[in-house]
């Protein structure tokens, strides 16, 4: 692929998180730093939702409602889609500037969070027609967050045997759509996701936490056609435990639910 739309989110004085076309891509969880990444699986032809939530809510706070904050100088957060040059990095100055969000309050100032800013815009690059919108809307109900932490309970337990053929399985669709997104071979898509839990495992460093029905949360995103799947805690359920050192591996889980089946889209 010749050029690859990137994100790149930038943030000051306050956390912030990008959805585009309702779908949470990344997070910027510091009060001051940069997030940059590939996004071309998130993006259709046609018409795009881009969004920012300013200091989104933890995902376990159920009915609570955010508080009014004072700014403590500047707080701003900055979102823009860009196109770098050939053999750029995805850095304004190299690249082209196709959309952008924008919001900031001065020092003093009050302002209520969450808060949601976002637009409309229409991209100059064609993609495809991803699975997800032809997914049904699911109703998030027991028996749907049984199915879904069952699935994900056994891809868990396959993971830390060393067995990564149920993860890999359960990702058909969306390792084929990556590899469509970015025109490389599915084989060395494959490839490389399963080197790198293989590695894990040769190294113990794949030992996984097992989704519990009671702590994951099922956050509707796509329009209410995929679920993100969570732990109390934020992080993504299909993670591993702390190494020595305190880092961690997580996987990034939106799921598809249709005729009884979990498939992982996104």
């Amino acid at each position: 692929m010749e050029r690859v739309l990137m994100l790149r989110l930038q943030v000051h004085g306050c956390c912030a998180e990008v959805l585009l076309n309702d779908i949470p891509v990344g997070r910027s969880g510091v009060q001051t730093g940069t997030l940059c990444l590939p996004i071309h699986e998130y993006m259709l032809a046609g018409p795009n939702k881009i969004g920012l939530v300013i200091d989104p809510l933890p995902v376990n706070h159920g009915k609570a409602t955010g508080a009014p904050k004072v700014a403590d100088g500047t707080v701003s957060a900055s979102l823009r889609l860009l196109l770098p040059r050939m053999g750029q990095l995805g850095s304004e100055l190299h690249a082209r500037t196709v959309a952008k969000l924008d919001w900031a309050v001065a020092d003093g100032d009050i302002y209520r969070v969450p808060h949601l800013i976002s637009a409309d815009t229409s991209l100059p690059i064609k993609f495809p027609r991803w699975r997800w919108l032809d997914a049904p809307e699911i109703n998030v109900s027991d028996a749907v967050i049984h199915l879904v932490a069952s699935h994900l309970q056994g891809i868990a337990v396959d993971m830390a045997r060393g067995d990564v053929d149920v993860f890999l399985t359960s990702s058909t669709y969306r390792l084929e759509e990556l590899a469509l997104a970015y025109q490389q071979p599915l084989t060395d898509v494959i490839h490389r996701l399963r080197s790198r839990l293989q590695l894990l495992h040769a190294t113990k460093a794949l030992k996984m936490r097992i989704p519990e029905e009671t702590g994951l949360v099922l956050r509707p995103c796509a329009n209410g056609q995929l679920l993100e799947c969570l732990s109390t805690d934020g992080r993504p359920a299909l993670s591993t435990l702390p190494t020595a050192d305190g880092t961690s591996t997580a996987w990034p889980v939106r799921v598809a639910v249709v005729n009884g089946q979990c498939h992982i889209l996104r």
